[in-house]
């Protein structure tokens, strides 16, 4: 059973991208898909906008699946990869991620993985580094943030990166692919940040609002895999966020497979949340 608990995150506010500092703020200074066979081919869709808008609605039904994600970002010419594994709940909107911080350069991992607890509204993380003890775990309120949720913690919402898609526009279908032995239907296009906004569910609408203020541009280009069922398989955003001054370019890939796993979340106790201050 999934507990959930809403309030401001400690120690952050909407001013500036503090998780992002301490995930990959360090890296930028210094520096497979399983899953069921589906049961026929997909069919070009007639209305490809519509196909893809959908997507986020056949996931629920699908329920849960697992989840592998990665986020390549690039800024001042370095660029760096962090990457994601675990499951997630549709139906729920919760999930569970292990997030792997790249190695240093020197070829060295200094950083434990972070535990990410996905919720409506709120993130959880553990190992988070930043001067937050290792038992204890930090939550964030991901209306806060300037991007909802979709870049700073190193991996973006499963729900999110789907319900973006309600967002499509100038859907264009490419063809049919193989995606680890899926036959899956490819779709590109971009997003409308505030129409993906105010489509969204309402557990995921604060989040996406505050990100379609805070992106670079109002639209953003995806590339998105739909099986015969219409479920979205995989999807690719590339954003663009201000940071200091400077637009950072993000390129976020969700991969889904496993459909039908169980996937649990608990939520830590509140005496298990830092409530000191987090370093950036």
């Amino acid at each position: 059973m999934v507990e959930q608990r809403y309030g401001r995150p400690h120690g952050l506010g909407r001013g500036g991208f503090a998780v992002t500092a301490v995930l990959v703020g360090s890296l930028v200074g210094t520096l497979a898909v399983t899953g069921c066979a589906a049961p026929e081919d997909p069919k070009p869709a007639a209305d490809p906008a519509l196909a893809v808008r959908s997507a986020a609605d056949a996931l629920v039904r699908a329920g849960t699946s697992k989840a592998s994600t990665s986020m390549e970002m690039a800024a001042g010419g370095t660029r760096v990869t962090i990457r994601g594994e675990g499951g997630y709940d549709f139906r729920r909107r919760t999930g569970r991620l292990q997030v792997m911080l790249p190695k240093d350069p020197a070829g060295a991992s200094e950083h434990r993985p972070i535990t990410e607890l996905l919720t409506p509204g709120a993130l959880y993380m553990k190992n988070r580094g930043a001067g937050v003890p290792a038992d204890k775990w930090v939550r964030v309120d991901t209306t806060t943030l300037d991007d909802g949720n979709l870049v700073t913690n190193g991996a973006t919402d499963p729900a999110a990166a789907a319900e973006l898609l309600r967002g499509a526009r100038e859907v264009t279908y490419l063809g049919q692919v193989d995606l680890a032995g899926v036959k899956v239907g490819h779709y590109r296009g971009v997003v409308d940040l505030a129409h993906a906004a105010r489509a969204a569910s309402p557990q995921l609408r604060g989040a996406l609002t505050a990100a379609a203020k805070g992106f670079a541009k109002e639209t953003v280009p995806f590339d998105a895999y739909l099986d015969a069922e219409g479920r979205l398989r995989k999807v690719r955003h590339q954003f663009g966020f201000r940071n200091q001054g400077r637009t950072v370019a993000v390129a976020s890939t969700t991969l889904l497979y496993g459909f039908g796993v169980p996937v649990e979340v608990t939520l830590p106790d509140r005496r298990d949340i830092y409530a000191g201050r987090i370093e950036t």
